[in-house]
């Protein structure tokens, strides 16, 4: 059942990420109230939070009656995974989360719902298999941290708040995340497909995907996993080929697999090269639109270039 949405007051984790900072001011337009989550272990005033980032206590004192959470805070996993960079990226998503919802679900009155980011990396690599939220969980680092970031929110489930799984694909937008780190390379004519090219990427523009978080807010048959990728996954050479031609740049440089390893480890072997191949079942079940369900007229769209 979607319902007419209504002011809300929203606590928000992550406001400073390329999401996060997305959806407050679209939030804001929409007449919600949003309290962001900031890490600190000063004293909070009237209608903010703060999470100490030593102790891990939340204190939602001062936050006033919440009537919804978006959980979005996570260490980035764009970086090469030594065993130290593994700890903070499982902590950041697993304790934090487990400490978010031990806080709200303690509250006196409830939010009514927890939204938290997980990814499609819970299906690891899986080929050209279409996927979606009742596949079976993957193996390797990604696909076990993202089981446990889902299970981390049972004490607020378990409290009765409807909890949403929001498992991003590859978010595009020039602003930042995948597709900024690409543009300087595709922009000069020196890029081409990762490894074979055959992996397939699932993806979403950061505009669906902020509406996408709206109509979990307002959907209240929606809870548990939600496959948040466009219907029109494509592998990298056709992203790759695609992405050049939006920009009319050459794209015949391919970039070795193992170059690939030797650099990034394996970070580059489940989250470059990793194959998932993902339909949003339930958005669509749900009546979810999509402004930008094909891939070129979303880089159009992205870029400009029309």
């Amino acid at each position: 059942m979607t319902v007419q949405s209504s002011p809300r007051r929203i606590l928000l984790t992550g406001a400073s990420g390329l999401v996060g900072s997305a959806l407050q001011p679209v939030l804001e337009s929409r007449g919600h109230t949003v309290v962001k989550l900031v890490r600190g272990t000063g004293t909070p005033t009237t209608g903010s939070a703060n999470w100490n980032p030593k102790s891990g206590e939340i204190d939602l004192s001062q936050v006033g009656q919440l009537d919804a959470v978006v959980h979005l805070a996570g260490e980035n996993i764009a970086q090469r995974w030594s065993p130290a960079v593994k700890q903070r990226i499982r902590d950041s998503r697993v304790k934090g989360t487990r400490q978010l919802a031990d806080a709200i679900s303690k509250l006196d009155s409830l939010p009514k719902v927890l939204i938290c980011a997980s990814a499609t990396g819970f299906y690891g690599d899986r080929g050209d298999e279409w996927l979606d939220e009742s596949s079976s969980p993957g193996t390797g680092f990604l696909a076990d941290t993202c089981q446990e970031w889902e299970a981390a929110a049972n004490p607020a489930r378990a409290s009765g708040i409807r909890v949403v799984h929001l498992r991003f694909g590859i978010v595009l937008s020039p602003r930042g995340g995948a597709l900024a780190k690409m543009l300087p390379s595709f922009r000069l004519g020196i890029a081409g497909p990762l490894g074979n090219g055959r992996s397939y990427w699932s993806w979403i523009t950061l505009d669906d995907l902020v509406e996408v978080i709206h109509h979990a807010l307002d959907t209240e048959t929606l809870a548990g996993p939600v496959a948040t990728v466009s219907p029109s996954p494509v592998t990298n050479a056709e992203f790759t080929k695609t992405l050049g031609r939006v920009l009319h740049r050459p794209t015949f440089l391919p970039v070795p697999a193992f170059a690939l390893q030797m650099l990034f480890g394996d970070m580059a072997r489940e989250a470059m090269l990793a194959s998932a191949r993902v339909k949003p079942a339930r958005l669509l079940e749900t009546g979810f639109r999509f402004q930008h369900g094909a891939l070129e007229p979303a880089l159009e769209h992205l870029l400009g270039r029309k």
